[in-house]
Parts: structure tokens; sequence; C-alpha cells
């Protein structure tokens, strides 16, 4: 076997019309010093969901590196979903990620080292171009990704910095290593609800602001307006959340976008009720999911399901807004989910943080380094005795 192509770079990608819907993935491997194209592959997968289209486009990939030889690989794919489990920085907790993770780890595992990064959606055209075209159903046509390969050669990359997936990001404790613009987001708890004072489980209900939570709103929408710069206002389906977003969106000036997986958990049967309630009416169920967030309500979702589709969220929003500042209007799990990403905590970290209504936190999420949280919790705006400008 030839040497000249030890050392490899894949791209991958993998999308569905519709998630889940007719899914397909592309895949390309390039020579690391030259960037020459080497392999490529694409198929359509039937009907699937974003990940699974996406896990199948890396194993197409690894395989293809695989086939001529390479012994050091890099792997860059712009989803922050495979590229952390792969790293073994996420937990691969949804049933059909499992055997997909467990097939392209066997495969890892051939070789002497293998990297994965995240890049930006634009880093990713002729991978993204080959995916597009297995989902459509259409011919690959060399020229209408060729300048996509080829825009962006791959820089050389020298043996030393290819090595097995770490435990975690590395960083400069002070500087976060990064050098990229970051996408900004402000996490906005809505409103008060009806259900908020009594301390209920309010997920998927569609409850509206209550007259306080419109007055909270009111301030958030002032404090944001103040504050300047967000450039667009992204926000759960959810009544509560959307009429606090409309309100934010009026105030500074932008355009509002409804993020359907950015809804609250659904908390099934336990919706309405007090926590002292499911404790009398579900106390092993109620254990059970104190003990694993794998465990779901009765007739709800767990928090490893919604972390998944607000792991989802995040990928969407940095690679269509790099570098913007968006306000992101949720709820308590959501944002918990997001913060707990942004610090690298382990699940149990969501029962660790309090978020009010209408309180705000922010995080900076680099492509290049780690994310970076700049406050939690701020309610300043709703202390009627003193106005806090940013």
């Amino acid at each position: 076997m030839s040497r000249d192509h030890e050392r490899v770079v894949v791209e991958a990608d993998g999308g569905s019309r519709g998630n889940p819907g007719p899914a397909g993935y592309g895949a390309l491997v390039r020579d690391a010093d030259t960037g020459a194209l080497l392999a490529e592959r694409a198929a359509s997968i039937g009907r699937a969901t974003n990940n699974v289209a996406e896990y199948s486009g890396l194993i197409a990939g690894l395989e293809a590196a695989r086939e001529i030889g390479a012994r050091r690989v890099e792997v860059r794919m712009d989803s922050k979903l495979v590229v952390e489990q792969m790293s073994g920085r996420w937990k691969i907790k949804h049933p059909d990620m499992k055997p997909l993770a467990a097939r392209a780890a066997g495969i890892v595992r051939d070789f002497d080292a293998v990297n994965f990064e995240w890049i930006p959606r634009e880093q990713n055209k002729a991978a993204d171009a080959l995916a597009n075209s297995a989902m459509d159903g259409t011919p690959i046509h060399r020229d209408r990704w060729e300048d996509a390969a080829t825009a962006v050669p791959a820089p050389a990359v020298a043996a030393d910095d290819v090595t097995e997936p770490a435990a975690g990001p590395v960083a400069d404790a002070w500087t976060g290593g990064a050098t990229t613009n970051a996408l900004t987001t402000v996490l906005v708890r809505h409103g008060a609800s009806p259900l908020s004072p009594q301390k209920r489980f309010s997920g998927r209900g569609d409850v509206p602001l209550s007259e306080e939570g419109r007055a909270q709103s009111a301030r958030l929408a002032e404090r944001l307006a103040e504050r300047g710069g967000i450039d667009l206002v992204v926000t759960s389906p959810l009544r509560r959340a959307r009429r606090t977003a409309e309100a934010v969106a009026a105030a500074v000036g932008t355009d509002l976008v409804v993020e359907p997986d950015l809804a609250e958990t659904d908390f099934g049967r336990w919706e309405g009720h007090t926590f002292a309630e499911v404790r009398a009416q579900w106390p092993v169920e109620l254990d059970a999911w104190l003990a694993s967030t794998d465990v779901a309500p009765p007739g709800g979702e767990s928090f490893a399901a919604t972390a998944e589709r607000v792991a989802a969220v995040l990928e969407r929003l940095r690679a269509r807004h790099p570098g913007k500042t968006l306000a992101v209007v949720s709820h308590v799990t959501p944002i918990k989910t997001l913060l707990r990403f942004a610090l690298d905590a382990p699940p149990s970290a969501l029962f660790r943080l309090h978020l009010d209504v209408a309180g705000l936190s922010e995080v900076d999420w680099y492509a290049d380094g780690p994310a970076r949280v700049r406050y939690v919790n701020d309610t300043a705006h709703l202390r009627s005795a003193e106005r806090h400008l940013f």
C-alpha cells in the first residue's frame, strides 16, 4: 500500500427533507497536505433524521479513508452533535444514534489516530452539496460542487497535530483560545404565567402570560433595547415565550423567528401539578426521573431527549448566524441545557441551576474554541427601585 496518502482529511455531511424525511449523505476524502480530492461518497438512505444522515456520512467518509490506506485522519463536520459525541464529550443516548456511533467508533479503531473538528457550514459546502444531491435523488454533477471542494484548500496537517480524541477541550484559561467571531446568544426566560407563582410543572401546556408576566416582558424588552446590538429574536412557539419574544422584537426593532425545538420539555401527566402533588401520586416515577435524565415523566419527554433537540437548534443557529447576536426566548429546561453545554457540565447540572422568570443569561459560542458564559440569571431589569443599563 502506498504511503502517499497516510494523512487525510474527511469532510462529511448529511440531511433530511423534513427531519425525518427523505435523507442522504455526502463525504469526501482529501490529502492532508495538498487538499487533493482522493475519494467521494454520496447516497440516499430513505426516510431518516438529520442526525442519522450525518452519522451515515461520517461512516462513509471513514470507510473511504480506510479503503485508500489512510492511517491518520482529521474529520471535519458542521454537525456539533456528531463531533461532540464522537469526541467523547457528549453522551449518546438516542437509540437510533447508538448503533451508528458504535459502527463509526469501530472504524476509528482501524486507524492510528483520528481527530474530530467542528467547522462552520460554509466550510463544508462540498459535502453538503453531495448530501443534497443524494436527498433530492438527482445526479451528482462534479461541476456543481467542484469549486466548493477546492475553494478552501485543506491546510497542511503536521503529523503531531492529529491525535486520538481527548476527553475534552483544553484551552487557554484567560483567552479561551478562540480567534473567530462568536455567535452571541442572550438567553431569555419568558415572563410569568399563571402557573409560575404556584411552582407547577409547565411544559407543553400552552398557558399565556399573566398580567405580571406581561409587565415583566415589557421591562425585559426595554432592557434589551438599551443593550442594543440584537440582530434577531428566536423564540419557542409556546404563547408565554412567543408573547415575550414579540415584545422584545418590537423594542429592539428586529425580526422574530419561531424555532419549534426551543419548546419546553413535555412533562406529560405531570403537567399543571406541583412537585408535592407529583410526589404523592407518582412517587416511584418521580424518584426514577430525579435519578436519570434518560427517564421521562409518564406520557412525557426525558431531559436527554430535550437536550438532543436543543443541541440541534444550537447547531443550526451557529451555522446560520455566525458573528451575530441573537435573543433566544425559551423556557427553563432549554435554557439550562444551553448553559450546561456552554459550561461542559454533566446532565445533573440541570438540577443545580436556578432561572427566574424574565431572567437573562448570555453565552458566546466560538467555532474554534470553548463557549464563554458571560452571566447567568440577571434580573436587574425587574427591580423597580433601580434601573440597570448594560
